[in-house]
């Protein structure tokens, strides 16, 4: 799409119209829920309609001060991320079950989530943080991000964001490492076989004497994990044997969805039904949003009001990244399993740290080809 593609709106779509929405009795799966696409259209709609939209702006402030003031084009796997990302923070600090109803006085929570998205420099997650970061992962500002790229750079970003203190990992080479999780998500831990008193364990939690203490309040200091997994389920199309495994992902609980697609055009994959996957587009220009002087947001725009779009699964590109923290994904029923799921790093895995990207990262030559060769054939699945 050039950049004189037509703005769109929907006010003439109403709430509840679902005309191109199949009759079918097969379940209906959106992030973990399941609907009755036969009773529960309204419900359907009203639960993607929640979900925040993120699609090409224009006339927003310049990135970098001299750069873009849209992102048509070139942004789209950009803004998958940050979908991605905004259903992690809705579920960070709303919860799943959170509906958005139009016209109706938000809650605090949810207007600190979407200024962290909105289209100005100092934003959490701004189109500018998002395409200034990733000069670092080697792509110049404007230039078409691959899901790696795109993992990279979130994971860089959440670091910054005290409130929602989310750890986003990316598991590299098809494996997820236990060990590598708990490291990251309770770092006060010393996975030698020490204890450590966790840094303001006291503060958190006044019966918590030290991390030996964690098999009961574990959890109320376990630090949120986003987890994403670069994958790739075929060579030029999807092997069919993984079908039923990608259908689960978006069964469980924990799922935040699939980014993913060819360059220029990339979508956000959030469920299914029958052989269907159902997704956001980001993919209409729409003019930038500039928050009220109270703070409030004009959010109309950042919710998807008109039936979602369907792909047959079939057509989805075989490369995927995805999210999850589960063994259900790993060792499933009924098809191939998609990614290794281990408790320690096998001897011929780069070390993490190396993985970390930072600046003085001992194999940068090697990481360099690997995302040089391998971004544009990724998709990102979020659980």
């Amino acid at each position: 799409l050039d950049a004189s593609h037509t703005t769109l709106t929907y006010d003439t779509l109403r709430f509840g119209e679902f005309e191109d929405f199949p009759e079918t009795s097969e379940p209906v799966w959106i992030l973990g829920k399941e609907f009755n696409a036969l009773t529960e259209k309204e419900e359907i709609l009203s639960d993607v309609t929640s979900r925040l939209w993120f699609t090409y702006r224009k006339n927003f402030q310049p990135i970098g001060g001299t750069g873009p003031t849209s992102d048509t084009g070139w942004g789209c796997m950009l803004r998958c991320g940050q979908m991605i990302l905004g259903e992690a923070l809705v579920c960070r600090h709303l919860g799943r079950d959170w509906r958005w109803v139009r016209g109706q006085k938000q809650k605090e929570e949810y207007i600190s989530i979407l200024n962290a998205f909105i289209d100005k420099k100092d934003s959490y997650y701004s189109i500018h943080q998002i395409a200034q970061m990733g000069v670092g992962e080697g792509k110049s500002i404007g230039q078409w991000y691959g899901p790696n790229t795109v993992a990279q750079v979130l994971k860089k970003l959440a670091m910054f964001d005290s409130w929602s203190r989310l750890v986003v990992h990316v598991a590299m080479d098809n494996t997820v490492v236990i060990e590598e999780i708990k490291r990251l998500c309770m770092p006060w831990l010393d996975f030698g076989g020490a204890c450590a008193e966790p840094e303001g364990a006291g503060e958190l939690n006044g019966c918590l004497e030290g991390a030996c203490a964690l098999a009961e309040e574990e959890t109320a200091l376990w630090k949120p994990l986003v987890l994403l997994i670069p994958l790739r389920l075929g060579l030029s199309d999807i092997n069919e044997a993984y079908i039923e495994t990608l259908k689960q992902c978006f069964m469980l609980p924990q799922s935040l969805g699939v980014i993913g697609g060819k360059p220029n055009s990339a979508h956000y994959f959030i469920g299914y039904v029958g052989e269907e996957l159902i997704y956001l587009d980001p993919h209409t220009t729409q003019p930038a949003v500039e928050p009220y002087e109270d703070g409030q947001v004009p959010d109309e725009t950042y919710h998807c009001q008109h039936p979602p779009c369907r792909m047959h699964i079939c057509e989805l590109d075989p490369s995927i990244a995805a999210v999850g923290t589960t063994r259900v994904l790993s060792c499933n029923r009924g098809g191939l399993p998609m990614f290794e799921l281990v408790d320690s790093q096998p001897s011929h895995m780069v070390s993490v740290d190396v993985l970390n990207l930072t600046p003085d990262f001992s194999d940068s030559d090697r990481l360099e080809r690997f995302f040089d060769s391998e971004d544009e054939e990724f998709e990102i699945l979020s659980l």
